[in-house]
């Protein structure tokens, strides 16, 4: 049974998330110190996180940091903020997705399933327990790990996801509705945003490679991975 945490200080919210995630099956904990976020993260184990923004003491964007540091589990925000920079803000400190309050619960749910299978079902990265090398670059498919020499840095499930489709077609041009084909199985309540954002994350780590300019973005088309880039210095 999958456990979800929700980290939210509406409690008649809670109630409704948690009466709503229990009849799908769901196991469900929220959060009861909000100064000891991460502990009891840590303690439950989850697989799926539910974060507001608004919380007392440290905002949602601090405890997915937190989280992020010990953890690569699905983070979904749930927030009434609905600008662009807070979506951004969110992606940009982890987050997997975002979602705005009031919200339709069917679409929150088919999120929360989408999130869950790509993580631990059959579109799972590291299902397969494969890795892939190109010009010594290596992404290890199963622990979510980018490599090159001595380098390493951890990804995201869906940054692995996109360096994997990427790799794979190293020199060729990956479409932006292929990356979104094969990352967002649920792509209809994708915001064209979230891409984009993503597509930066994976840079900032190519870039932690010392491959400053690796990732191309092909206008109107999408994006391409080259592979000259020179040796591990």
């Amino acid at each position: 049974m999958f456990k979800i945490f929700i980290i939210e200080d509406d409690r008649g919210l809670v109630a409704l998330l948690q009466e709503y995630l229990h009849r799908f099956g769901y196991e469900t904990q929220a959060v009861n110190d909000f100064e000891a976020v991460r502990t009891e993260f840590e303690q439950y184990a989850p697989h799926l996180v539910l974060l507001d923004v608004n919380l007392p003491k440290f905002d949602g964007y601090y405890w997915c940091r937190q989280i992020r540091g010990i953890s690569t589990c699905p983070i979904l925000f749930i927030s009434a903020r609905d600008g662009k920079m807070d979506q951004v803000m969110a992606l940009e400190n982890g987050a997997d997705d975002y979602i705005t309050k009031p919200f339709d619960y069917e679409i929150a749910m088919a999120k929360i399933k989408s999130h869950l299978r790509r993580a631990y079902g059959s579109y799972a990265v590291g299902a397969n327990e494969r890795s892939l090398a190109v010009s010594g670059l290596t992404l290890d498919v199963e622990r979510l790990v980018l490599s090159r020499g001595n380098a390493k840095v951890d990804l995201s499930h869906t940054e692995a996801k996109i360096l994997d489709e990427l790799m794979k077609k190293t020199g060729t041009i990956v479409t932006r509705d292929r990356l979104l084909e094969k990352i967002w199985d649920d792509q209809a309540f994708v915001d064209d945003n979230t891409l984009n954002v993503y597509v930066t994350r994976v840079r900032k780590k190519l870039a932690a490679m010392g491959i400053q300019d690796g990732l191309q973005t092909v206008r109107g088309q999408g994006y391409r991975l080259s592979d000259n880039w020179g040796e591990v210095t």
